[in-house]
């Protein structure tokens, strides 16, 4: 008989379309391999509300209440009278702390997994005897609203660095009370560790995935940019702050640079919900925005090279790692390649520095389309999803961070 398992995630699992949820849909897989599973959740997306069928074919219990960002963004108001992280009430809803409730009392699971931070809140405290815990925080969120603060005006900065300074004192607490605390990369548990020094101990890492069958290049993908135009891809959700910053950056300092030697060169855009911000740069020589896209294998497939701008990231990005996987050539700043090894013959261009990636990119534009070999077997070697979770299954037979990860 298998043991039974809480999994606590901050979105529905499903469909794989974005990061987080990439990696939490690759967990829950891997855990209903091994565990009977019963899975709490938010749908932050009507769209998603038909894909909840799918979810329950990997547990034996769902809750799936649906949150309304805009009303939950006012309701994380209250935390500025409580003093907490606006992040917590955003996520703190009746029905799902009466279901978990249920779940612990009735069902007294074995194992508990929460995915993202802020979901620890529905456990604090009251875990079975004997349960072994594990919160995988993917990354440090409080640094990401740092980063923000960075990079923001009054009064915006001032409310971010407050969500950091909450939320990293609620990382710290949840982290004491778990047998292990696990992040996307050696990095982000480096950074921890040094943030958190009392949980150095239980703070360990896994590594994040891509699936490569469903990545593959040998597959013949219709072209879809226009003839004659030698394209560079971003892949994203075109909501994400991070993402708009990255796109809107390289389009107003690095992309004048390029059109002004390959003037026929194409910078395209593919992702959901592009912010107004975003959509506005389709009005730019040379700049496409798709939106939503049925499938964004044709976009990589077809590109010369992906360009990944970012200048604000937490953990592995899983679109460097799906570009890889399609064996592109990479152009990005050295944030976007945070956690992805070096490799043999594998050489992206990685730098901050406009002239540079504008250089890189003129470069693979200026020559008939080639493909990076080392990219995909970089990506086969070292990002399999199943061998990188091996480490989440033995934390969770033994409770107790392997030697030397």
């Amino acid at each position: 008989m298998k043991k039974k398992l809480l999994f606590l995630v901050h979105r529905l699992p499903y469909p794989p379309n974005k990061g987080d949820k990439i990696a939490s849909f690759n967990l829950l897989r891997f855990l209903a391999r091994r565990y009977e599973v019963f899975v709490g959740t938010f749908i932050d997306d009507p769209d998603d509300r038909q894909h909840v069928d799918k979810v329950g074919e990997y547990c034996s219990a769902l809750c799936a209440p649906e949150i309304r960002p805009g009303l939950a963004r006012f309701a994380s108001l209250r935390g500025l009278l409580t003093g907490e992280a606006l992040s917590l009430p955003y996520l703190r809803n009746r029905e799902l702390d009466r279901w978990t409730t249920g779940v612990l009392r009735d069902e007294q699971p074995e194992r508990i997994v929460i995915f993202s931070g802020p979901m620890a809140q529905y456990v604090s405290g009251r875990v079975p005897s004997g349960a072994i815990t594990l919160f995988d925080m993917v990354d440090v969120d409080s640094e990401k609203w740092r980063s923000y603060g960075q990079r923001k005006r009054w009064p915006m900065n001032w409310l971010y660095r407050r969500e950091a300074d909450k939320l990293l004192a609620f990382e710290r607490r949840m982290a004491s009370e778990f047998d292990s605390t696990v992040f996307v990369s050696r990095e982000e548990a480096d950074l921890f560790r040094g943030l958190a020094p009392e949980s150095a101990a239980t703070t360990t890492y896994r590594i994040q995935g891509v699936d490569s069958e469903f990545f593959d290049p040998s597959v013949d993908y219709a072209d879809p940019y226009p003839a004659e135009a030698p394209a560079l891809v971003f892949t994203g959700m075109m909501d994400y702050w991070p993402n708009v910053d990255a796109v809107t950056w390289f389009a107003e300092q690095v992309w004048p640079k390029i059109r002004a030697r390959a003037p026929n060169a194409l910078f395209c855009i593919v992702g959901m919900r592009p912010s107004p911000e975003v959509a506005k740069l389709a009005e730019t020589p040379g700049i496409m925005v798709t939106g939503s896209v049925p499938d964004v294998r044709p976009y990589l497939a077809h590109a010369h090279a992906a360009v990944m701008p970012l200048r604000i990231a937490r953990g592995i990005q899983n679109k460097v790692l799906e570009a890889m996987a399609m064996q592109l050539p990479v152009i990005a700043t050295p944030g976007a390649m945070t956690g992805i090894q070096p490799f043999p013959a594998f050489e992206p261009t990685v730098s901050e520095d406009p002239d540079t990636l504008a250089d890189a990119a003129i470069r693979v534009l200026g020559q008939a389309r080639v493909v990076d070999l080392a990219a995909r077997e970089c990506v086969l070697e070292r990002y399999d999803w199943d061998a990188n979770l091996q480490r989440i299954a033995r934390l969770l037979e033994t409770g107790k961070i392997e030697p030397d990860l």
